[in-house]
């Protein structure tokens, strides 16, 4: 019996729009006051099901506005779902935005402490693996500048090191492998291949077919808030290529 990691059962994601043009704050107290003030709804999910085992390297596709970033949210419990219920069993590190959890204004090595503490980690426990996460990173002498003089590589590279360096039950990845050279990629795709074989489960977000079909179990195809296909990898990026 496969150990289920991830259960998304039912999830469904309301957003209310403003359905006017509201220019100030004072209009939109007036309106308000007024009971002018109109939503339209969207629904960027509608009901998601899907369940991620132990180990597993679950890819997810679809178009841009098809929800993907949304589920990961919802996931990473950053989003609340309008309806149904996300169960993840261990502890869950997301990579979701660029810098996502840094201070700008601190260095490189301010921001592993910081991050790794967002993260749940003990100081102790980042002391003992800092100067994995500063090899892995290639950082360098870089590590003592503030983060805000660093280029959108030098950022993911840093991100990347902590995240997998304290070794999560459940990592989550958004497009986070099209960032860095050809070399950083590489070595990131054997990184995460290490950890998976070591029991790590990961989700996986990409628009890239060639590492989906490359690093991907099973994969879920999301279409306008729904889903699509849930099957092997290489039956959905065929039919997705379509």
């Amino acid at each position: 019996m496969k150990e289920i990691m991830i259960a998304v059962k039912d999830v469904s994601m309301r957003f209310r729009l403003s359905g006017d043009r509201i220019m100030s704050l004072k209009e939109f107290v007036t309106a308000k006051i007024g009971g002018k003030f109109t939503y339209n709804e969207f629904w960027a999910l509608k009901n998601v099901n899907f369940e991620v085992y132990k180990g597993e390297v679950f890819g997810i596709v679809g178009r841009n506005g098809s929800g993907k970033s949304t589920l990961l949210k919802v996931i990473s419990g950053i989003l609340k779902p309008t309806e149904g219920m996300v169960k993840c069993n261990g502890n869950v590190v997301p990579m979701l935005e660029l810098g996502s959890g840094f201070d700008m204004d601190l260095t490189g090595k301010e921001n592993i402490f910081l991050n790794g503490a967002i993260l749940g980690y003990s100081e102790k426990f980042l002391q003992a693996e800092y100067d994995k996460i500063l090899d892995f990173s290639e950082l360098g002498q870089f590590i003592d500048v503030p983060i805000r003089n660093y280029s959108s590589g030098m950022l993911m590279r840093l991100a990347f090191s902590i995240a997998t360096m304290v070794n999560p039950q459940i990592l989550i990845v958004d497009e986070i492998l099209a960032v860095g050279d050809e070399a950083f990629q590489k070595k990131s795709r054997d990184r995460m291949m290490q950890m998976m074989s070591g029991g790590t489960t990961v989700l996986f977000v990409s628009h890239n077919l060639t590492q989906i079909r490359e690093l991907c179990d099973r994969v879920l195809w999301l279409d306008q808030g729904q889903v699509h296909m849930l099957g092997q990898a290489e039956e959905i990026c065929e039919q997705y290529e379509l």
